[in-house]
């Protein structure tokens, strides 16, 4: 009868044993899942938070980009239209460039111009 006491207690003690480790296992399973989805949710948070703030810089780079073609325009027309002033050319030749830049004939020569000095007279 002893050893068969013995055994039920061994068995026992086995059976206890074994459950006390699965339950010991399923505890630190749910720390892990809880742990995980912790996890988890604060990367979805960043994530949103940093989806907001890229919004926001792609519509104001979007701004500015509309205003980046503005000035190029603006740019472009002065280069296009240039204006000759009288810096170093005589101002028969500003009219005759600035006609040229507008895209008009230049006018007639005037008759009433008067001729250099340096040309020969025949005598």
């Amino acid at each position: 009868m002893t050893r068969i006491r013995l055994l039920a207690a061994v068995l026992m003690l086995a059976t206890t044993a074994t459950s006390g480790w699965l339950a010991r296992g399923w505890f630190e399973d749910s720390q892990r899942l809880t742990a995980q989805r912790v996890i988890e949710q604060s990367i979805a948070a960043a994530m949103a938070r940093e989806s907001e703030i890229a919004s926001a810089v792609e519509a104001r780079l979007a701004e500015l980009k509309a205003n980046e073609r503005i000035i190029d325009r603006g740019i472009i027309r002065e280069i296009e239209k240039p204006i000759y002033q009288r810096v170093c050319l005589e101002p028969r030749l500003v009219r005759l460039l600035n006609a040229a830049a507008a895209g008009r004939a230049p006018a007639a020569a005037d008759v009433a111009d008067a001729m250099p000095n340096d040309t020969a007279t025949a005598d």
